[in-house]
């Protein structure tokens, strides 16, 4: 077979010669003619174009000016511009100035060729760029700017607007980015400057050159603040590039963030590489990677203290298509020593749809726990455990459609057991200690939690009215749950993504123990990260058992001006012993606990509960006898009963009932009952006072209007009626 092919070759390229021999001799004459004709043709063309280029560069030139200045207001100037070779234009004095603004742009030198070949298909790729003292000259003053032409809207007259598709936009962009990556490239000292009312910025590019496909830069920032690098590869024709970023002998750092934003943020270095792209029907598939080195962040939203990321990088596979942008699932971001495996995906129209799935394989508990930004949890810091952990989270929102949410989050535990303490005993609890409440950041005073303190008081001791009211207006499930209850996870979602703002939270008694008994109460997403995972370890590790947890939480938290603990607060409100609270008072002291400054304003001259909360003892009393919790009571549970303390009486201020409502009126807390995430009940803090040094309250001044109270009657009702049925299901 091997001796065949070559001779059945042999025979086919004979008689494909033969064949042409046949062709009569007039045809190659003709053929011979036409292919010089053309030749010569184009050689005219081509020889009159050169002849006329630089009349049509004047042409092009005056255009492009009359554009500029019909659309955008811009008044363009050009001290030379002349063809230096076959396809390379040179400009000098190139000026920009805004109508009635600042100077934008002045170029000195500015040469740029061409490719010829793409050229005549209608492409534009450029084959060099040099430039040689340049500026761009961004200024704001107030609020007028000499960019703000590039936010101009254009008319666009009777034309009629063609249906956006991400996959076609995003290949347009990439390629037009990438054919304007030159062969060859060679800038100096160009400078981009900004300034406003309250700060300036530079960057002075002394040098940035492609050569080969080779990329070098050096970038001064704020003229000797900084210096920058650039360094990598570009490959436009294979769609590649591979680039990184980092500053001479210390980090990249942009002060003007934290001046601006207050953003504290820096890095060693920065990559970025693109492998590929490629177009899979209608969608466009990009593979890419992005990594940073010792990235540092800090901002009051954030958290208190610098984040530092020492290595983290996301290896992503993004697919646009025509209404959708996504990460896919096949991507791994990387963080130290862990791997996760994201699907992100932003659905634009018909609705806007946010999809979000992560999962884990099993990891290394350890590895896991040195993997966390320095910073980000404190208390953990230090920790040595064993085991493995599995995460998995499943999230889908449709925004017409929010009730519909998906949320699914589980932090599964393999053989998880704390070896060693970090900066924080997360057993402390199980022992007396001491805690120190704070109010409007200082410290109120020690109190100690255990049976050293006269004012303890252990849990079997207790009422069981309080305790069960308490647990069914905060937690009903807490004896029964892990730390969390994903539906008010998922409740509180749903009403914050209505509401566009941060309206309800979803805390446990567990999640307001660590909160109040291991961390600071700084209002911050690193806080309420940390919250939630030492609720986790505490309640997977079994470090405490429930009537602890629970024991504790009603020995600690706020029931009053400067009153802590169960003990502290019967006394306070009825000279009682927590034994001795019946079913009305256990209501009423758990009805504060959402905003425990305003217990006193609960009551009347007399020492008689406010008409307002019947309403509130009817909902608990009769979720706590549906559970078999209290006998049934038509008498709305003891609220005709509950009288506060004569000794207090003195003091309350002779109000009439509209004031009394408006003194209820409070700051919002993140934290809201599980009660009020079933009923959708906002919940306040505090409340408001003039001078919260004071122990005496001070009444605000604000008055609820007869509309107020009308309203608010209508939605206890409604509420009652939900609370009901949903007890019913």
């Amino acid at each position: 077979m091997a001796k065949t092919i070559p001779a059945l070759n042999t025979l086919s390229f004979k008689r494909l010669g033969n064949a042409f021999m046949q062709i009569p001799q007039k045809y190659y004459k003709i053929a011979l003619v036409t292919l010089i004709s053309f030749l010569v043709f184009l050689i005219i063309a081509v020889s009159i174009a050169y002849a006329k280029r630089e009349a049509l560069l004047r042409s092009a030139i005056e255009r492009g000016i009359n554009k500029a200045k019909r659309d955008y207001g811009l008044n363009v100037k050009i001290g030379t511009a002349a063809f230096s070779g076959l396809s390379t234009v040179s400009f000098k004095n190139i000026t920009v100035v805004p109508e009635n603004r600042d100077s934008l742009a002045d170029i000195h030198d500015f040469r740029v060729g061409v490719k010829l070949f793409p050229l005549l298909v209608g492409d534009i790729k450029l084959s060099e760029i040099n430039l040689n003292e340049g500026k761009i000259n961004l200024v704001k003053k107030d609020s007028v700017s000499n960019y703000d032409f590039i936010f101009r809207k254009r008319a666009t007259g009777t034309e009629q607007k063609s249906e956006m598709n991400l996959a076609r936009l995003a290949n347009s962009l990439i390629n037009q980015l990438l054919y304007k990556i030159p062969d060859d490239m060679n800038i100096r000292n160009f400078e981009i400057a900004f300034r406003d009312d309250t700060s300036t910025l530079n960057f002075n590019t002394t040098s940035a050159t492609i050569d080969g496909g080779d990329v070098e830069s050096t970038i001064r920032v704020n003229g000797n603040e900084s210096t920058w690098h650039v360094r990598g590869t570009v490959d436009p024709g294979d769609q590649q590039l591979d680039l990184m970023m980092f500053a001479d002998n210390k980090k990249v750092e942009l002060p003007y963030l934290e001046k601006r934003f207050g953003l504290k943020l820096s890095f060693d270095t920065v990559s970025t590489e693109m492998r590929g792209i490629r177009k899979s029907g209608s969608e466009l598939e990009i593979n890419g990677s992005w990594g940073v080195k010792n990235l540092l962040f800090k901002h009051s939203r954030i958290s208190a203290n610098d984040i530092i990321v020492p290595d983290a990088s996301l290896d992503a596979d993004m697919v646009i298509g025509k209404n959708f942008i996504a990460i896919d699932s096949t991507s791994t971001a990387h963080l130290k020593n862990i791997a996760i495996h994201p699907f992100i995906k932003y659905t634009l129209s018909p609705s806007k749809i946010y999809e979000l799935r992560v999962h884990t394989d099993e990891l290394d508990a350890q590895q896991l726990i040195n993997s966390f930004p320095q910073g980000l949890f404190e208390s953990l810091e230090g920790m040595q455990v064993e085991g493995k952990v599995k995460y998995d989270l499943d999230f889908y929102l449709d925004a017409k459609a929010p009730d519909d949410l998906i949320f699914n989050s589980q932090l599964k535990n393999i053989g998880f057991k704390v070896l060693k303490w970090g900066k924080t005993n997360l057993q402390k609890i199980n022992k007396t200690f001491v805690y120190t409440p704070y109010e409007y950041g200082r410290p109120m005073r020690d109190i100690m939690i255990g049976p050293e303190n006269p004012d303890y008081v252990p849990l079997e001791q207790i009422s069981p009215n309080l305790k069960n009211a308490l647990l069914t207006a905060e937690d009903p499930s807490f004896y029964s749950h892990n730390g969390f209850v994903e539906e008010s996870f998922r409740n509180s979602i749903i009403t914050n993504f209505k509401e566009k703002a941060f309206k309800r939270g979803g805390s446990t008694i567990s999640m307001q123990l660590v909160k109040n008994v291991y961390l600071n109460r700084q209002k911050t997403m690193a806080r309420k990260a940390e919250e939630m995972l030492i609720v986790w370890i505490i309640e997977n590790g079994r470090l405490t058992s429930k009537s602890r947890m629970f024991e504790v939480y009603l020995n600690l938290i706020e029931w009053g001006k400067n009153v802590y603990g169960i003990g502290e607060a019967s006394r306070y409100y009825f000279g009682k012993h927590p034994s001795q609270l019946d079913i009305g008072e256990g209501i009423f002291l758990a009805s504060i606990v959402p905003r425990p400054k305003g217990g006193l304003y609960r009551f009347e001259g007399d020492g008689s509960l406010r008409q307002s909360l019947r309403g509130y003892f009817r909902l608990i009393g009769g979720l706590m006898a549906r559970r078999g919790l209290t006998p049934a009571d038509t008498n709305a549970y003891g609220f005709y009963s509950v009288r506060l303390r004569e000794g207090l009486r003195s003091g309350l201020p002779v109000i009439d009932s509209l004031t009394a409502d408006s003194l209820m009126i409070a700051e919002p807390e993140e934290e809201i009952s599980i009660l009020e995430q079933i009923l959708g009940k906002k919940r306040p803090d505090t409340v408001s006072v003039k001078n919260p040094d004071k122990a005496k309250p001070v009444i605000s001044d604000t008055v609820a209007t007869p509309a107020d109270r009308r309203k608010e009657r209508r939605e206890q009702r409604r509420k009652e009626r939900e609370a009901k049925k949903n007890d019913e299901d």
